[in-house]
C-alpha cells in the first residue's frame, strides 16, 4: 500500500498477487483478478513490462459497445470477439471491450522520455475469458475478464488515481 493514500476514489494494482482493488480511501469497493506482464515489473518503453508507481486514468475509450468488442488503435474493429476468430488470428493481443488509458503522474518515472505509460499504451482492458487471470501474461497492460472489465469502467472516471504496486 502506497503511504500517500487518496481520499476519494483509486485504485491499487497489486503486480505480486494479480490482484485489483478499487477504494474509497482505505476502504474496497470491488476487487478483480488481473493479469500484468508476464516480463514483470518496468518502465522503459519497449520492456513489455508493467510500470509501477502512481497514475492516473488519462481516458475511458469504449462506452456503449458490446461486451467482448474488439479495438485496435483504440477503435472499435466493428467485430466482437469469438473463439472463431481467435482461431483465424490466433498471435493477436486481444484488446477487448473496454479500455481505460493511464498515465504516469511521476515524471522521470513514469512519465515523459523512454518511460512514459502514456506513449507506450498501458491500459486496463478487457480479454478473452478463455485466458487465465491471476498469472502474468501481458505485454505491460492489466488485463481483467470481460465483465469485470466492464463494471470497472462504470464505476470509474477520467482523472481516477491508480497506484501500481509490484509487491502488494
Amino acid at each position: 500500500m502506497p503511504t500517500n493514500t487518496p481520499v476519494g476514489d483509486w485504485l491499487l494494482v497489486g503486480i505480486a498477487t494479480q490482484q485489483l482493488w478499487q477504494l474509497r480511501g482505505d476502504q474496497v469497493q470491488a476487487h478483480y483478478d488481473i493479469s500484468t506482464a508476464s516480463n514483470g515489473a518496468g518502465e522503459l518503453n519497449g520492456s513489455e513490462c508493467t510500470p509501477r508507481g502512481w497514475h492516473r486514468i488519462r481516458a475511458r475509450i469504449g462506452d456503449g459497445l458490446p461486451k467482448a468488442a474488439v479495438l485496435r488503435g483504440r477503435r472499435f474493429t466493428g467485430e466482437t470477439w469469438t473463439p472463431e476468430l481467435h482461431a483465424q488470428h490466433p498471435n493477436r493481443d486481444w484488446i477487448l471491450s473496454r479500455i481505460l488509458w493511464l498515465c504516469g503522474n511521476e515524471p522521470g518515472f513514469n512519465r515523459g522520455g523512454n518511460v512514459d505509460s502514456q506513449r507506450r499504451y498501458i491500459y486496463f482492458h478487457g480479454t478473452p475469458d478463455s485466458e487465465p487471470m491471476g498469472e502474468p501474461r501481458s505485454h505491460g497492460c492489466i488485463r481483467l475478464r470481460n465483465a469485470d472489465m466492464m463494471a470497472l469502467f462504470e464505476r470509474t472516471r477520467a482523472g481516477t488515481p491508480v497506484f501500481i504496486s509490484e509487491t502488494a
